[in-house]
């Protein structure tokens, strides 16, 4: 029956994935650890290995389809993706898990709270800037060096590295919400995060049969988790994903502080 447990989780994260364009690691580590009481450094070595397949693309493809797909940038921050992991699973590693549980919840609070935007609600009113062209404004050594940022990120936290990439490319790129998130999911696609798979594989704490349920469950969670994310509008969109990663930061504030 835990099996099965495996499989329905792998389904809520692809959803989630295919939603927000996060890899769905966001939900699998922190339900890996309460629900089925692995440790964090097991449960990120699951997440990574479960998301190396490309357990995304029906997602990605419905995405393309609506035309929210910047292939070439996705491409660049898979790059960096690949490059960054090796640093993050050796930092995770080597560090104590009660240290990484911190630096986790932190980091998870301080993009939640960016998302509301508060500041705004206190200034005056400004004429809204037009969504513009990534391509025209950043060279592709940028999409690189966030690939890399997000990589150390997805290695230390075993997340796909989306819960970084779709907060810059809002932020510094100035994409659409729904473009960020598609585009991230796109970069996703790739084994970015093998190398360190390979470094928790080689400490001890990979489970490959836990993985491949949870893989399968995301390949099918990513294609309806799109399709909504499509339809949703990007205010909505990043209201949502705020309180999203709000709730995560503080369940593991509760767990581990």
């Amino acid at each position: 029956m835990v099996e099965i447990g495996y499989l329905i989780l792998g389904i809520v994260a692809g959803i989630l994935s295919g939603l927000f364009g996060i890899g769905g690691g966001i939900v699998m580590v922190p339900s890996l650890i309460v629900i089925f009481g692995m440790d964090i450094l097991d449960a990120n070595a699951t997440s990574l290995a479960a998301m190396l397949l490309p357990v995304g693309i029906l997602g990605v493809w419905a995405y393309y389809k609506a035309g929210l797909i910047n292939i070439k940038e996705s491409l660049w921050i898979s790059l960096g993706l690949f490059l960054g992991s090796f640093a993050g699973g050796e930092l995770a590693v080597n560090i104590s898990e009660s240290l990484l549980a911190k630096l986790y919840a932190g980091i998870l609070l301080y993009i939640a709270v960016s998302y509301f935007d508060i500041p705004r609600y206190f200034q005056k009113k400004k004429e809204p800037k037009p969504a513009v062209s990534p391509k025209d404004e950043k060279t592709f050594w940028a999409f690189i060096l966030v690939g890399v940022g997000a990589g150390i990120f997805a290695g230390l936290f075993g997340k796909g590295g989306g819960i970084i990439i779709v907060p810059m490319l809002i932020g510094i790129f100035h994409y659409d919400a729904k473009v960020a998130a598609a585009t991230s999911l796109a970069a996703l696609q790739l084994p970015v995060g093998l190398p360190s798979v390979l470094i928790y594989a080689h400490d001890g704490h990979l489970n490959i049969l836990y993985a491949a349920l949870i893989a399968v469950g995301i390949l099918a969670g990513a294609f309806f988790g799109s399709k909504l994310g499509v339809r949703l509008p990007s205010a909505i969109f990043k209201k949502v994903y705020a309180v999203f990663l709000l709730a995560v930061a503080v369940f593991m504030v509760y767990k581990y502080i």
